[in-house]
Parts: structure tokens; C-alpha cells; sequence
């Protein structure tokens, strides 16, 4: 049947047409224009299949059908049927109960445990699913899909680390997560890693393109894949609508479907808590997009907001006591390199300051972030951060400086530093003694609980 494989491998993860079309041909006779309009499926399509069927198919004219001693041994080639479990849907609800609070700042609106549930079944009734990646998941949809189908590859990135210590946790390793902030980059290893990527960004024009953009780099095949996102806008702004759909197209996605109210929340009541689901196909042109930095609706990452004033990184230079050679934006991407440099985080939501401990090499930083930064809030936070970096830098928090809506991290570099520690963007197969596990990944990409694990072993 190797034939037949390639048939349906060479229409990715939207193969469902097809093995409905080997479905009705095992229940009998049936004519070729009625199997393309019940399967429907392209003719062209359709004939390839039956090319493949070889001598396991019989015709009677315009009549088709499986030989009946054969028919059994297509078995697994039809398409699988979800049920709405009861019980997945008490466990989720269950899950959805204890999940880390939403963040406002990162546009967090909690899916209901219903919408999680038929999002997970639809997935595994429409697609075959191989390697999914969700792109941020505080609903938690991947453990949902892991319940119902344990044996696909899920792979969550996420810039919120609470969530992906949550998904771990919950699902026993079996989905893979990782760390990023879609602004500066997908982790390398996600990067043409997926056959589908389903994400709910930020409803803004900005987020939803930024979001889409990255989901197209992280599929293998991008016009055999798919990328289903999560869109509501409300009736009262059809121009909202029109805005991102124009992002969207821009980046060369066309829209396969759009489900109407597939998706219902607790909150967003300004588009009537519901949203679209976009089924989206990109073309042989999806392109990506310029990054902006304003993506959300509320707070300092929000679309409208401006840091704006040069006056508090001045004074965060001089509190660097040496001469700062160069000032730079938070981009983590690659290795920042230097003697002293200078950071302004302001809009950091919690993730940042760790990421660039890690990606900056020089003998000093200075780095400027909000008083009530998460960790600098509590010597317990402070501790943990200390930890997590004293084998690369020693740190001091200068709270309420240059004024009490800030803080200072001045970090001086320890002599002989973890090697692994000044080479954050290098893949852990070359670190002696890590588990084999997380050879593919690099330190930069990790979960902040898989590095609290890690980092003080290297």
C-alpha cells in the first residue's frame, strides 16, 4: 500500500476527503460522481487515489468499489470519529479551574472548558495529527488534544512561563515546551517543525499578523499544513474585521473556512465573548512580516503604548559606574556581545530580564525594568534569579532607582563562568551530561522550570 501512502501523504494533515473516500468505497458500489461530491474531494484527487487502489479496486462502468476480501485491510485508512467525552470535559474543566490567572498585559481571555473540548475533537476529526503546535496556550487545548489523541507530537510555545510549567507538569513531559516571545523569534527547534499550528493571539491587527507570521515559519510545508486561528471581532466595527483579514491575506494565508462562534470565553464581552475560528491554508508566497513591538490591547506591550524618554536610560548609565559602549534592545535571538552594555525592559512582562541574563556576554550589565518586576517583588523571586544566573553573573537589584517606579539589575560577570551559561544559543547536544532528551534545544529556548532543573548542574 505504499502507493496509496504517498497519495495521502502528499496532501499533508488535510487528508480526511480521501479516507472518506476509501470509507464509502469499502461500503460498496458507487458511482465516481457521487464518491467526489460525498467525499468532497478535488476529481484529480479522487482519480490519484483510485490509481493507488491498484488491483484492490473493482469497476463496473462508472460504478466503484473495494473488492470485499479486501476491504478489511483498509481498515485503518478510514477517517477516525471524536466523541465529546464527558469525562474530558470534567477534566478540563477541572484543569482550566487551577490554570495560572490570566495576564492582562498579554491579552489573557480564558476559553470555556466546552470550547477547549470542541476545539480538541475537532482538530482530531478533521486532520491528521502528527505535530501540532499551539502557539501560546493558556486555554490549555493541548491537553485537551493530548487526552484524546496521546500519540501526536504537541509542542507548546509560550511567553508566559507559568503556563508552560502548567502544561508540563499536567501532561507528564509528553508535550514539549518552550519559550519565546514571538517578537524577537521562534525557538530554532519549532522553526518548519509542524504539520499544524492552532494559536489565539491578540486581537489586534499587529498581534494577529505577528502570531500568523511565525506560524507559517514553523510549518514543514506551508501550502500542505494548516494554521487555525482563534478571531473575533465586534459587529458594531466591521472594520476591525476588515483590518486583520487584509493582515492576513497580505501575508499570502487564504481562508479555507471561518466557523462561525466556535470559540466562547469567560470575558471578552466588548466582541460578545465568542470568536471565529480562521482555517487557513498559506500559499507558495506566504512571506513574513515586519515585527512590531506593540501587539496587545492593554498595558505597557499594548498597541497605543509609548516608553517613549531617553532620561531614565541615561541615568541607568551612569548607575553602570563605566563607560556603556552600546545600548541594546531586548533580542535575545542571537548572542549580544560587549564590555558594558545597557538594557531598557520597561515593557517586560515577566520573561525578558532571565532571557537577556542569558543571552548578554560582557563584564557588566545594566538593565532597567519596572519596580514590580516579578523578579525583583520579594527576596523569595530574588533568590530564585540569583540562582538561577550566579554561575555567569553576580547581581545587584537596585529597587526604586533612577525613581520608585524602577529598578536597576547591574550585573558583573563572575570569573570563570559555566561555559554552557555564555553560549545560551548553542545546542545542548554539545554540553556533556545533559540529558539526551534536550539535545535538540538551546539553553535560550528552555522553560524557565526545565532551566531552574538544569542550570545549576552545568
Amino acid at each position: 500500500m505504499s502507493s496509496l501512502n504517498e497519495v495521502l501523504s502528499s496532501h499533508g494533515v488535510r487528508q480526511r476527503p480521501l479516507r472518506t473516500a476509501i470509507a464509502l468505497l469499502g461500503d460498496g458500489w458507487i458511482r465516481f460522481d457521487e464518491l467526489v461530491r460525498r467525499a468532497a474531494a478535488p476529481r484529480r484527487s479522487v482519480e490519484e487515489l483510485l490509481e493507488s487502489l491498484g488491483d484492490d479496486l473493482e469497476r463496473d462502468g462508472d460504478a466503484l468499489r473495494l473488492r470485499p476480501s479486501a476491504a478489511a485491510a483498509y481498515a485503518d485508512f478510514r477517517p477516525r470519529t471524536e466523541k465529546n467525552a464527558p469525562e474530558l470535559l470534567a477534566e478540563m474543566s477541572r484543569l482550566i479551574e487551577r490554570v495560572p490567572p490570566p495576564l492582562p498585559a498579554l491579552d489573557h481571555v480564558q476559553a470555556t472548558a466546552e470550547t477547549v473540548v470542541r476545539r480538541a475533537v475537532w482538530l482530531g476529526a478533521q486532520y491528521e495529527l502528527g505535530r501540532l503546535l499551539f502557539l501560546g496556550d493558556h486555554d490549555l487545548t493541548s491537553l485537551a488534544v493530548h487526552a484524546l489523541r496521546p500519540e501526536a507530537e504537541l509542542t507548546v510555545v509560550d511567553l508566559d512561563e507559568r503556563v508552560l510549567a502548567y502544561v508540563d507538569e499536567h501532561s507528564g513531559g509528553a508535550i514539549r515546551t518552550l519559550h519565546a516571545d514571538l517578537r524577537v523569534g521562534l525557538p530554532h527547534a519549532a522553526l518548519g517543525s509542524a504539520d499544524l499550528v492552532f494559536s489565539d493571539p491578540p486581537y489586534t491587527p499587529e498581534g494577529m499578523g505577528l502570531f500568523a507570521a511565525r506560524g507559517v515559519e514553523a510549518l514543514a510545508d506551508p501550502p500542505l499544513g494548516r494554521l487555525l486561528l482563534a478571531y473575533g471581532y465586534s459587529p458594531r466595527h466591521p472594520a476591525l474585521g476588515a483590518q486583520v483579514q487584509q493582515e492576513l491575506l497580505r501575508l499570502g494565508l487564504t481562508f479555507e473556512a471561518i466557523l462561525p462562534d466556535f470559540h466562547s470565553y469567560h470575558g471578552a464581552q466588548a466582541i460578545g465573548a465568542s470568536a471565529d475560528l480562521y482555517v487557513c491554508q498559506p500559499t507558495a508566497r506566504a512571506r513574513k512580516q515586519k515585527v512590531k513591538q506593540g501587539i496587545y490591547t492593554h498595558g505597557p506591550q499594548s498597541v497605543e503604548s509609548s516608553a517613549g524618554g531617553t532620561a531614565l536610560m541615561d541615568r541607568v548609565r551612569e548607575i553602570a559606574g563605566r563607560p556603556v559602549v552600546e545600548t541594546a534592545r531586548a533580542d535575545w535571538s542571537k548572542p549580544i556581545n560587549g564590555e558594558a552594555l545597557a538594557f531598557d525592559l520597561r515593557g517586560d512582562p515577566g520573561p525578558w530580564l532571565l532571557r537577556v541574563l542569558l543571552a548578554a556576554n560582557a563584564s557588566r550589565l545594566a538593565i532597567l525594568v519596572p519596580n514590580s518586576h516579578p523578579d525583583l517583588v520579594n527576596a523569595a523571586a530574588q533568590a530564585d534569579l540569583h540562582a538561577l544566573v550566579s554561575r555567569k553573573y553576580q547581581l545587584k537589584l537596585l529597587r526604586s532607582l533612577p525613581d520608585n517606579k524602577h529598578a536597576v539589575v547591574v550585573a558583573d560577570l563572575v570569573d570563570s563562568p559555566a561555559v554552557p551559561l555564555t553560549r545560551a544559543h548553542a545546542r545542548l547536544a554539545n554540553v556533556p551530561g545533559v540529558d539526551p532528551a534536550l539535545h535538540p534545544y538551546r539553553l535560550i529556548d528552555l522553560p524557565r522550570h526545565t532551566l531552574a532543573d538544569l542550570l545549576p548542574t552545568l
